[in-house]
């Protein structure tokens, strides 16, 4: 079983990857180190300038497998807001303040986005996973984390705060991305055995 190293300070989100990396015959060590993450106004610069600083900051991590993941919830009719900027949004206005700023929104399409950063043998490669769904009128569950109690997906007429976490990874743009990289990873790998 390949080892990779998540490097996050929150804990939901690891536990979203270690379950899916299970599917892949793979396992995921949390590391909770501490890192500049940079503002930008797109999550890949974010991801990838974290990946970067890691690798200079912390040079035994070049030795390792590991991934950092940034993720932002992106509403249309407030042209993307929050975006890049979810988390600070989230620790300063919180839901009660994205329900007021669409009190009298009639458009509440909104998606949420994922961008993994990954490091082995010293490249980067990122993987990106969305998931479309609209700004629930008030929020609804008590699981998950974040913006989930307000965000009702477009598959399951749920919010990601009502779903188990095996249901939340059937769904969320954190699974499709992670996925998209644990099959990358065991492509790889499966064709590194067999010599193609």
């Amino acid at each position: 079983m390949k080892e990779v190293y998540f490097i996050t300070h929150n804990k939901h989100k690891y536990e979203e990857a270690s379950e899916i990396a299970k599917n892949y015959k793979m396992s995921v060590e949390w590391v909770d180190i501490e890192y500049e993450e940079i503002q930008a106004n797109n999550l890949e610069d974010i991801a990838l300038a974290s990946c970067k600083n890691l690798i200079q900051t912390k040079p035994e991590l070049k030795k390792k497998h590991f991934f950092v993941e940034d993720a932002g919830l992106f509403i249309e009719s407030l042209n993307g807001f929050p975006g890049p900027y979810s988390a600070f949004i989230f620790q300063t206005l919180g839901n009660e303040g994205i329900l007021n700023l669409m009190k009298s929104e009639e458009n509440r399409v909104a998606y949420f986005k994922s961008v993994i950063a990954y490091f082995a043998n010293g490249k980067i490669k990122l993987f990106v996973g969305k998931t479309k769904g609209t700004i629930f009128t008030e929020k609804r569950g008590v699981k998950g984390f974040g913006f989930d109690p307000i965000f009702l997906t477009a598959d399951e007429g749920l919010t990601f705060a009502e779903m188990s976490l095996t249901t939340k990874n059937l769904y969320s743009h954190r699974q499709k991305s992670l996925r998209e990289m644990f099959t990358s990873l065991t492509t790889f790998e499966n064709k590194t055995v067999s010599g193609e």
